[in-house]
């Protein structure tokens, strides 16, 4: 079951003179179509201005179609009527944890939404408790935000996301601003939420994380330009190259690999992976010396 589904998608921003009235246009988006299944974990690449960004805020209404539509559960974005349903169905976390967190105390920033929404205050305690224990951070429900890494500030906005128990979890870029710890806590994070039953659609310029996913969207001019899962979408990497993005650091290893005439496959995307076909290829050589 598609828990996302892109029709014809066009989005443009438009520019106004002083007495409002439209004096030019900008497309973005150009007849995008895509589903996304329920559970599955979808990593969006694409350079900046590619229009990764501008997609995944269609899904939870920040931005609607200047043409076609986007259905999340069921929900046309569009509708305004239902914008607080959409909202409680697609949880987004952004690059800046600072950004996202309002409170002061860690336990009372995941609480925020959920007393807006009017959530009773026993079920409000028994969603904090989850998400903390979720995202590795119930030993710091009583920390002030600033005392924690930026890793950590991000599990905390994840965890005052989930809170909401959405459907779909969009994040744009969460490990932009951290370090290698940090990008590691979190990805580790998201993977265990797509393990619980999440949908996961995660935007990166990391391609180490893409190579988590179960599947790749790459982006380019505001138009999808390959689909696929991450062995069938890094094994292109001329192709990746020509619209200025990168491989896995071990995807480039067997690429260089192959043109110098090393019998090592193509679509090789982790470290584990190109170590055991190195050790096979050394067993091989050493076999074939006697």
């Amino acid at each position: 079951m598609n828990v996302i589904e892109v029709k014809n998608l066009y989005f443009e921003y438009n520019s106004y003179d002083e007495h409002d009235k439209i004096t030019g246009s900008a497309p973005v988006l150009r007849d995008i179509s895509l589903e996304i299944p329920s559970g599955q974990f979808v990593a969006v690449l694409g350079h900046n201005g590619s229009g990764k960004s501008t997609l995944a805020k269609h899904f939870n209404g920040i931005l609607t179609p200047s043409k076609g539509f986007v259905t999340v559960d069921g929900i046309d974005i569009a509708d305004d009527s239902a914008l607080q349903r959409l909202r409680q169905t697609v949880g987004m976390v952004f690059q800046n944890p600072d950004n996202q967190i309002v409170a002061t105390i860690v336990e009372e920033d995941v609480a925020f939404a959920l007393e807006n929404l009017g959530v009773p205050p026993a079920e409000i305690r028994e969603r904090i408790d989850r998400a903390l224990e979720t995202v590795d951070m119930s030993r710091f429900a009583k920390h002030a935000p600033h005392q924690l890494s930026g890793g950590q500030k991000q599990r905390v906005a994840i965890a005052g996301v989930i809170a909401m128990s959405p459907k779909v979890l969009v994040l744009d870029e969460p490990t932009a601003m951290l370090d290698p710890k940090g990008r590691g806590e979190v990805v580790r994070t998201v993977k265990k939420l797509n393990a619980d039953g999440a949908t996961i659609v995660y935007i990166t310029h990391y391609m180490e994380e893409a190579a988590e996913a179960d599947r790749v969207i790459v982006m380019d001019g505001g138009r999808v330009i390959m689909d696929g899962t991450p062995k069938e979408i890094f094994a292109e990497v001329g192709r990746l190259k020509s619209v200025g993005l990168d491989v896995p650091q071990v995807t480039e290893l067997a690429h260089e690999l192959r043109k110098n005439g090393v019998d090592i496959p193509g679509d090789v995307i982790t470290e584990e992976e190109c170590a055991e076909h190195i050790v096979k290829l050394l067993a091989r050589a050493n076999y074939d010396c006697y």
